[in-house]
């Protein structure tokens, strides 16, 4: 449907997909947190738990830096690039969202983004120096938390969507006459 003038009309589906976005997002949020808390009342630093065998297990422990422990003193600078990084994905990315797969990869990334976000400014020694609460381990790769889950599937879900789903309609070409 276009306006007067050929300038398009908002579809409802935009609205749907932010409306998406944001529900993901409260809900990553919320298990980031919930997990986080059940695993600081039941764990103990550094001792694991089996949960599925060898395979995952919990094990609590307190990251001052970013994946697999890197910038472990550029904790400030990693709160500063997540709250702005919030900023941008509500009040610049949001508005944008247009389709179904954009609302579910922004609403993880929101998700996992503000889940960690929580942790720097909250959990000790103190706001904006908090350490994040990790605890799922698998075999041979870093201790990670729900957030960083959110994260990693935002990631994929966008290259995903860029290589399959995302391909804008190219127009046919014209025949070439001589």
């Amino acid at each position: 449907m276009q306006a007067a003038g050929g300038t398009a009309l908002k579809s409802r589906s935009g609205l749907a997909a932010a409306l998406l976005a944001l529900g993901i997002w409260l809900l990553g949020l919320g298990a980031d947190q919930l997990t986080k808390l059940l695993a600081l009342e039941h764990l103990e630093p550094g001792r694991s738990i089996e949960v599925l065998g060898p395979v995952v297990r919990f094990t609590l422990i307190f990251n001052p830096g970013a994946a697999f422990g890197m910038g472990e003193n550029a904790t400030v600078v990693f709160s500063v690039f997540a709250i702005v990084a919030t900023a941008v994905c509500l009040f610049v990315a949001l508005p944008r969202v247009r389709r179904t797969w954009q609302g579910i990869a922004l609403g993880l990334l929101l998700a996992g983004i503000t889940g960690n976000l929580v942790d720097r400014l909250f959990q000790p020694p103190s706001p904006m120096h908090g350490h994040v609460v990790d605890f799922i381990q698998v075999p041979y790769f870093a201790i990670f938390n729900v957030a960083d889950i959110c994260i990693t599937f935002a990631a994929g879900l966008i290259v995903l969507a860029t290589f399959l789903w995302d391909k804008e309609e190219e127009p046919a070409s014209e025949p070439v006459t001589a």
